[in-house]
């Protein structure tokens, strides 16, 4: 294991033991700050995803925008393959997916245009720290090419990190909301 990776490793490791204890302690109202961050882009097609683990939930901020615009879960293909997403409301039925994740059992492929991002760390430079598959630095990367995107990444405040090793194929976050607050990130938009 190179040294970079076995940094990230120690990170990965670090980041999810202080989400989960952040999940065991949630405010009642986890969502309240996305659902205000989402409400500056009523109407264009959402990205939000289905919660694993101890990630945090935005189902809530992804029911209050479905009344606005299309709001669509990621799909993954396969390894090494950027996600497609699909179309989702609240009462779509949903199947089990890849790594745990729910996926609507039909439905339009969309587009996203502004995407809630789930992760492990994130830094104040707009890194962001995964589970190491690289899904969403190869969709971000493709959707960039192709126009503007936004980068929300929503995490606990807990899962807040000093620095992240970054590398070339790494895709920035534009912004970082937690139950506590907007992270406003040096130099994005």
């Amino acid at each position: 294991m190179s040294a970079e990776a076995e940094a990230k490793a120690v990170l990965r490791r670090d980041a999810l033991l202080r989400r989960k204890a952040a999940h065991a302690a949630r405010p009642e109202d986890w969502c309240g700050m996305l659902r205000g961050v989402l409400s500056a882009h009523r109407g264009r097609p959402l990205a939000g995803y289905m919660a694993i683990r101890s990630e945090i939930d935005p189902r809530p901020a992804m029911v209050g925008a479905a009344a606005y615009g299309p709001v669509c879960v990621p799909v993954i293909d396969g390894p090494e393959q950027p996600l497609r997403f699909r179309a989702w409301h609240p009462d779509a039925a949903m199947i089990p997916g890849t790594f745990g994740a729910h996926t609507p059992q039909d439905g339009d492929w969309l587009e996203p245009e502004v995407l809630i991002v789930p992760l492990v760390a994130f830094d104040r430079l707009g890194g962001r720290l995964g589970y190491g598959g690289g899904f969403y630095d190869r969709t971000l990367q493709a959707l960039r090419r192709r126009g503007p995107v936004v980068a929300i990444g929503f995490a606990y405040a807990a899962q807040e990190v000093a620095a992240l090793p970054q590398e070339a194929t790494d895709e920035p976050l534009d912004l970082v909301v937690t139950e506590a607050g907007v992270v406003d990130l040096p130099g994005r938009d």
